[in-house]
Parts: C-alpha cells; structure tokens; sequence
C-alpha cells in the first residue's frame, strides 16, 4: 500500500477547510501504559503525524481508527482498555496539525497521508509477528478516511465499522455554516462517501446517534442502504447525539463491535458456541 502524489481537492480553500478540521495540540504530559507512539513521515519536507498503538495480543484483530474532525488521539486514552479488554488491538490515526503532528490539515492531504499510515501499519503488524485481521473503523469526519481506504484497498481489510458517518458532503457542510455549493462544487469534488461505499463488499457495521444533530441519522441510513457488502449490521443509539454515542452506548457499544469482529474473522460461529458452552457446563 504505497501513497501517491498528493492529488489538489477543491475543497481545499482556507474558508472551507475551516469548516472541516478544527486541529487541537495535545498537552498530555506521556502514553498511558499499554500506548506506544509513532511518529509516522508523510511527507518529503518532514511532516511527521503522531499516532499511537494500544495492544492486547500479537493474534488478536486490529483496528485502524481515524477520529473526529475535534479530536485528538489522546482523547481516545480513556477507552483504549475497553477495546484492548475485549480482545483486540487499536491504532489511532490522526491528521496533519492535530495533537503533536507537524504541517496543516487539508482534503488532499487527509488521502494522501491515509494510505500512508496504512501502509506503514500494514509493515509494523508483519515485522512485530502480529498475525490478527485488520479493521478500519472511522468516527465522524474519520468516516471519510476509512471508507476511501478500504474502497481503494479492499484485500487489505477484513471489515469496515462507522461511527457518526456522513453520506453526503454539500449538506453537511451548510449545516455547518458554509454552503460549499456556490462554489461549484459537487459531490464527486467532496469526499464523495455514499459512491466509495457502493463499490465496498466486506462486511461492514454501521453505528449513529437517534439524536445526532450534527450529522442526522438519515446519513447514516443512506450510507447504510447504498453499502455494497452483503454482511452488514445498522445499529441506532438512542438518545445518543454526535458526541456522546460512546458514552450512551457503553458496554453495548464495545460489545457490539467485538461481536462483529469475531463473526467477521470466524470466532463467533455457532460451533465454536457449542465448544464454549459445553466447556463451561462441564466445569
């Protein structure tokens, strides 16, 4: 998975971009125990994005996980363990000028500098002996980064999971203050998601708050409708909005996606089951 030369986005205009990446510096003072930091290149002029690794076993899935257009990989520290305790490994990825990365967030560059963490996980995984299938999960604007990715690369992922994601650009960004249609801007010049996720076939699950005001659970159920891949799961949060589908969803959430991860990868069949329930009947 190489990255090319960064391709210009029209939606990179200082106005717009101001709408979509609201980058933060992270003042952490270190990683919590079980994190370890990368400081992954992008770039020939040394733009460096740092992300950060939360393990549990060298078999157990990954997830790749890009975060919300507020956030920062820090932020994700205090649920690290949720995922970890259940089983599976979580790389978060994060954007140019977000937490301690170096250079300015942009369309283009959010493709760009994608395919490149993917490909340099894709690398970390096989030298360290982690053997486990490989997820990419995107919140939010992190939607976008995941749906491209596993739209470009569809052998490199077993399974796609979206939290709050958006379906169509243009509307969103009018509701968040600035109608990018004047400029003569379509769909296909956006990050274009309900087209990219038609063409995705690998199993995918869906989540969104019922009270999301940022991005309506109509996005969702569109993204949900137009999905290519026959195994795929929707699950409404209710009384969840944009920023606390985490913590309405709770245990269930974590569940929810670790169910879906065993079934993907073949753990959760009905024969492993009937070993299990056995094995506790016979205790």
């Amino acid at each position: 998975m190489k990255a090319e030369h960064i391709q210009p986005s029209k939606l990179d205009r200082p106005e717009i971009l101001s709408t979509i990446f609201f980058p933060r510096q992270d003042d952490s003072s270190a990683s919590p125990p079980l994190g370890k930091d990368f400081l992954i290149d992008v770039s020939e002029n040394g733009t460096a994005l740092s992300c950060r690794f939360h393990t549990c076993d060298k078999d157990a899935p990954v997830i790749l996980y890009f975060h919300g257009n507020g956030e920062i990989v820090s932020d994700y520290d205090a649920i690290a363990s949720e995922y970890t305790g259940a089983g599976i490994n979580i790389f978060f990825a994060t954007y140019r000028g977000y937490g301690s990365s170096s250079g300015s967030p942009s369309v283009s560059a959010l493709f760009h500098d994608n395919i490149r963490i993917a490909g340099y996980l894709q690398e970390y995984l096989r030298e360290n002996g982690y053997t486990g299938a490989l997820f990419a999960m995107g919140r939010s604007l992190g939607s976008a980064s995941a749906i491209d990715l596993v739209s470009r690369y569809p052998d490199d992922f077993k399974g796609l999971i979206l939290d709050s994601a958006f379906a169509d650009t243009l509307p969103l960004a009018k509701r968040l203050g600035y109608d990018i249609s004047n400029h003569d801007i379509t769909e296909e010049d956006c990050f274009n998601n309900l087209a990219k996720i038609r063409k995705i076939t690998n199993p995918t699950l869906i989540f969104h708050g019922a009270r999301d005001q940022v991005i309506p659970v109509a996005e969702a159920e569109k993204l949900q409708a137009e999905s290519g891949a026959k195994t795929k799961q929707f699950h409404i949060v209710p009384g969840a909005d944009h920023n606390s589908i985490i913590s309405i969803g709770g245990s269930l959430y974590f569940e929810t996606i670790k169910n879906f991860i065993d079934t993907v990868t073949g753990k959760n069949t009905w024969r492993q089951r009937r070993r299990s329930h056995k094995k506790k009947r016979d205790l």
